[in-house]
């Protein structure tokens, strides 16, 4: 932002004596929405924006000193935040101070998460309507002068009278011009509409099926395209907001007038909803309302930072629950894997919102925890505005400031010496010109270049968006799978960015010959176990009840209030997974090299798997990959994992053979694993009775 500060002192003087002084700071500044862009003095910008419910663990209340705020939005910055959107809250006004001094464009917002009627309601509070539009006078002519106050919005996901709605907005506009006006974050929901007096649209969608963010709970699928596998990085929300000619008539809002239940804050709640016309084509700059809500397991260190009024009981509760299923000794790996996994998927998340053209900004939810709604651990910092030690603030601002290299390209697997090509674009935001610049690429695995080159931009910038040109090049003849990373740069700059790609021996078979496979626990695969055998057990995943289904990202914001909306509306409950924790030095991943945590070679073989609820097990018997369950319900969930049956060696993996052989990737973690099972390393030391199995496979 760039504004410059005025001062202002306005003396009354009666008789040559000075009886009143008015004194006040504010600043000039453009903030203009123009087309389906934000400009500020003629710039384009770019919203990189959090969700801030003023969450402040030491007191309970936001702080009142400008001091406090820095710090606050100072950490926010480093990680590329420039936007605040406050959730029906609007903050203290040392809070805007250091807005102004930092350069944070605010969006404070009306206290209400609810229904706006008119006379023609049955619930109609006109008092009560009355005491919230003048907040909003109040808040207008409390921070107005602010140059950091650019954005007012009505309300959280808003229903009711969308005339009463718009009448609102027309008076604010009357009253004071300066800042930009929306209807609400997210309001009407499914039935989206844009209305005649706001300045610009926050929604998360357009349609049912005209997304603009990547995740989604279950009760308002379909889900995201983060959720359900984004097979490269291609996914941009361009055709969503501005369907090209020839589409046809996509996604109408509503297939019927009357009403439909929606998610409402905690709970569902039956509305009225008009029948959709046509489509929703927005003419105004669009903001993206709450993405991401990726969720992390508790770091129970953290409980010790409660030393104000307010305490983790929380979190004291979810320690409790996981102790009790013998699981506690996990808890820090259960953090730190589901936290990276959290940390791609808002890696993909946010590069999805940088490559739209059509897209004005966006709203995470959240750079940092929530502590309400049954605790929503969506932060890659912790509800102290502190790091959970996931990501730095400078690999964080690769994919999240004013100056983004993004690559394009189909997938992450590759055979060896199969073609690799992407595009490569730049978002340049930053009020200095970059009138020319040399873009340098490399592949490595480890310290080891792969290949390299270079290309020269022209020295014109057209807009924002910057095509570099594309690159390609054919990937090494590997002998074994090796994880190799393409790292981008433009030379001189801080600007940089580094993708994991994967790569495969050409050729690779899944030979189970000379194996005791079966598909279940048979009399012969018990008899074989009796008798001292190696078997190794491939259970049809759809055959399985005591399991839970195979899904790759981390659940959505909370798992416990969404189960419990999912539940009211009669809809899917949310599988609740938060991705994988792997045994990585195992001898089962010799040719199969993996993370701690879920990368994307697991992705396809996750989704056509499905996890053995292990509970009440030996603590011995740790799968080799497991899956974490979320902190409500904490099973034990295997996915492939070894022990000692009688005198036999049992090998037990529960992802779809069948399935998994139809990808590369699937293909080589099957070569690992039959090599595996006729290994001399195949020693399990946990031992299990042949009863308790049955019920494990039943």
């Amino acid at each position: 932002m760039v504004a410059e500060s005025v001062y202002l002192k306005l003396e009354l003087r009666q008789n040559d004596v000075t009886t009143d002084i008015h004194e006040s700071t504010f600043g000039l500044r453009s903030f203009r929405a123009e087309g389906s862009s934000f400009t500020i003095n003629g710039a384009k910008t770019f919203l990189r924006g959090k969700h801030d419910g003023l969450i402040f663990p030491l007191t309970g209340f936001a702080p009142t000193t400008v001091e406090e705020w820095l710090q606050v939005l100072n950490t926010a910055k480093s990680y590329g935040i420039n936007h605040y959107r406050f959730h029906t809250a609007c903050p203290p006004e040392a809070a805007f101070e250091a807005a102004d001094l930092l350069g944070i464009y605010m969006e404070p917002e009306l206290p209400f998460w609810g229904t706006v009627t008119d006379e023609t309601y049955d619930n109609h509070n006109e008092e009560e309507q009355q005491y919230l539009i003048e907040e909003g006078y109040r808040m207008l002519k409390a921070f107005g002068n602010h140059p950091s106050f650019v954005m007012m919005s009505l309300g959280n996901e808003l229903w009711g009278s969308k005339e009463r709605i718009d009448g609102i907005l027309k008076d604010y506009k009357a009253f004071d011009s300066r800042p930009l006006y929306t209807q609400g974050s997210n309001n009407f929901q499914f039935v989206p509409v844009i209305l005649e007096h706001e300045d610009f649209y926050c929604g998360v969608r357009f349609s049912r099926d005209r997304l603009i963010r990547g995740s989604y709970a279950m009760c308002d699928a379909p889900q995201g395209h983060v959720q359900l596998g984004p097979q490269g990085t291609l996914t941009d929300y361009d055709d969503a907001i501005l369907p090209q000619p020839g589409m046809g008539i996509i996604g109408r809002a509503s297939g019927q007038s009357g009403t439909i239940q929606i998610q409402y804050g905690t709970e569902a709640k039956t509305v009225e909803a008009d029948a959709a016309v046509g489509q929703l084509i927005p003419h105004i700059p669009v903001v993206s309302h709450e993405i991401g809500q990726y969720q992390t397991y508790p770091d129970f260190n953290e409980i010790a930072k409660y030393t104000g009024p307010l305490k983790a009981r929380n979190f004291e509760v979810f320690k409790q629950r996981l102790e009790e299923k013998g699981l506690d000794h996990l808890a820090e790996k259960y953090h730190a894997a589901s936290g990276q996994l959290a940390v791609d998927s808002y890696k993909e998340e946010l590069e999805a919102a940088f490559r739209t053209k059509q897209l004005a900004g966006f709203q995470l939810l959240d750079l940092q925890d929530f502590s309400g709604q049954g605790t929503a651990l969506v932060g890659v910092l912790d509800a102290f505005m502190e790091s959970k030690g996931l990501v730095s603030p400078e690999v964080w601002r690769t994919f999240c400031s004013d100056a983004v290299l993004l690559a394009r390209f189909a997938k992450f697997n590759y055979k060896a010496k199969e073609s690799f090509e992407a595009l490569i674009e730049l978002r340049y935001l930053r009020p200095e010109p970059l009138p020319g610049f040399k873009l340098e690429w490399a592949l490595a695995a480890g310290e080891a270049q792969l290949a390299s080159g270079e290309a020269i931009a022209s020295a014109h910038l057209s807009g924002d968006y910057v095509d570099i040109g594309r690159i390609s090049f054919s990937m090494p003849d590997v002998r074994t799978m090796t994880k190799v990373s393409l790292q981008l740069r433009i030379a001189g700059t801080d600007i940089r960015k580094s993708y994991d790609l994967w790569i495969y021996p050409d050729g690779i078979e899944a030979d189970d010959s000379g194996l005791n496979l079966f598909d279940g626990l048979t009399s012969e695969a018990a008899a074989l176990l009796e008798k001292g055998e190696r078997v190794l057990i491939m259970p049809h995943p759809a055959e399985l009840e005591n399991a839970i289904e195979g899904t790759y990202c981390v659940d959505f914001w909370c798992y416990p209030m969404f189960r419990s909306i999912s539940e009211s509306m009669n809809k899917p409950v949310p599988v609740g997974t938060m991705g994988l924790l792997i045994d990585m030095d195992h001898p089962l991943f010799k040719l199969f090299p993996s993370e701690m945590h879920s990368t994307e070679p697991w992705r396809q073989i996750v989704e056509n798997s499905v996890s053995i609820i292990m509970d009440g097990t030996d603590r011995d018997l740790q799968p080799m990959v497991q899956t974490i369950d979320n902190f409500e319900r904490n099973h034990k969930l295997g996915m492939v994992f070894e022990c000692k049956v009688g005198a036999g060696s049992l090998l037990v993996c529960t992802v779809d053979a069948e399935q998994a052989g139809q990808t590369i990737e699937g293909r080589q973690f099957l070569h690992s694993l039959y090599q595996y099972a006729k290994s001399e390393h195949f020693k399990p030391h946990a031992t299990l009775e042949l009863s308790r199995l049955r019920e494990l496979l039943r």
